[in-house]
């Protein structure tokens, strides 16, 4: 038997989805060499080869059959978008078996056979990608409502427009699950705080999303930047096979940009080394965490993350000047005797998100615990290390100033008790 070690060059399967106009179409168009199987009539506008609109899902499955036998045709086929596409199955579906609709069956059973239908397609795409032809599904997003019991357990989660068990049969097929949103930032204009004052939106930049959070789904196996500017040179490295990586700058570059001359030799070393400028720093991955203001607004780039291109002569700031333009804390000043007087760090395992908030506010582990069992949501005993990932970044970090102010109310009402 033989045994083959190290990466191997392969086509990839991509999946794009967002909101409507935000951008699907136009990024899956500058892939290389790209034909579009226009479900909805999104590329009426653009310069791309297409093949005629499918009016039915044989015809659909006909289109793709086509690249199987013809893989020359093209260097990346797109799917725009997979919830049309799944319509186009449902009406199938529904005409050969004489249903009304695809609840007729009852019981959640139409979906069943909907989805294996579905699988179908995948199962095709899965031959143009052993073809050596990359694969670009796109999909409109939709948000629905995750609930919890009571008033810490409700969160917007972003997925997929498609079916529910359509939806996880397309990210599991893909090698990358990118989601497309607006990077908005919500600002307090009367210092009364994010949560009871007057509050506005600024910012409003589309952004790439590569990893899964309790608020969208996302994935990718290349070791992407969690968030990246909505553009292709974000995505372009995963055509030539690289990873993105710190040391990989050059290649992360707008396209119109000059490398920086390389300094003269009789230039003399500096005593001590400068800060870079965000000129240099644009559109290069960050090494390290950059705070910058632009205007009014400051920004923070995480190390790891591309800096945006609309940041491109923004001045650096320390870290101290970037908290000053935050929003003051919640907590009230009277909450501040009530914190203890000794404080030990919590447990190393707790997620890190949690543990660094939990630091921040001198919070105890079982002061979490202690609200997370009222209300219901863990039993009692468990770790807070053991709380599954999911509920710890949709319920405690995301509605953090919430479960702050919950355990801040507790402690003030103990210390009454103790009187």
């Amino acid at each position: 038997m033989n045994i083959i070690t190290g990466k191997l060059p392969a086509a990839k399967r991509i999946v794009i989805y967002g909101a409507e106009g935000i951008g699907k179409s136009t990024l899956a168009s500058q892939c290389p060499d790209p034909l579009f199987i226009d479900t909805e009539g999104s590329t009426t506008h653009m310069d791309v080869k297409r093949f005629e609109a499918p009016t039915s899902w044989q015809m659909l499955l006909d289109q793709v059959q086509y690249v199987i036998s013809n893989p020359a045709v093209c260097k990346t086929l797109v799917i725009d978008t997979a919830d049309w596409a799944e319509q186009l199955e449902i009406n199938e579906l529904c005409r050969k078996n004489g249903w009304a609709s695809i609840e007729t069956p009852g019981y959640g059973k139409g979906y069943q056979y909907s989805a294996e239908e579905f699988g179908r397609l995948l199962n095709k795409l899965t031959e143009v990608v052993n073809k050596g032809v990359n694969v670009v599904i796109t999909a409109h997003a939709s948000l629905r409502k995750v609930e919890l019991p009571e008033e810490l357990g409700a969160y917007d989660h972003w997925e997929m427009k498609t079916s529910k068990k359509v939806a996880p049969m397309i990210k599991e097929w893909a090698d990358v699950v990118l989601f497309l949103n607006y990077q908005v930032n919500i600002v307090n204009v009367d210092g009364q705080g994010q949560l009871k004052g007057k509050n506005k939106a600024q910012g409003g930049r589309r952004t790439i999303h590569t990893s899964h959070t309790p608020f969208w789904d996302a994935k990718n196996r290349f070791g992407m930047p969690e968030e990246m500017p909505l553009e292709y040179a974000s995505i372009a490295p995963l055509f030539d096979g690289q990873a993105r990586k710190p040391e990989d700058v050059k290649q992360f570059q707008k396209p119109d940009s000059k490398p920086a001359p390389a300094p003269k030799k009789s230039a003399p070393a500096d005593p001590a080394p400068k800060e870079k400028t965000s000129e240099a720093l644009q559109g290069f991955v960050a090494e390290k965490d950059l705070y910058l203001k632009k205007g009014e607004e400051v920004f923070h780039i995480k190390s790891g993350s591309v800096v945006p291109g609309e940041l491109l002569g923004a001045e650096q700031i320390s870290r101290a000047e970037y908290d000053a333009h935050q929003p003051q804390p919640v907590t009230k000043p009277e909450d501040i005797k009530n914190l203890p007087t000794e404080y030990t760090e919590p447990d190393p395992r707790i997620n890190k998100k949690l543990r660094d908030l939990m630091i921040e506010s001198q919070i105890d582990e079982w002061e979490v615990q202690q609200i997370a069992v009222s209300k219901g949501y863990v039993p009692a005993g468990m770790r807070v290390a053991d709380y599954p990932q999911d509920f710890v970044e949709g319920w405690a970090v995301g509605y953090w100033p919430q479960l702050k102010a919950a355990i801040m109310d507790m402690r003030q009402k103990q210390e009454l008790e103790f009187k």
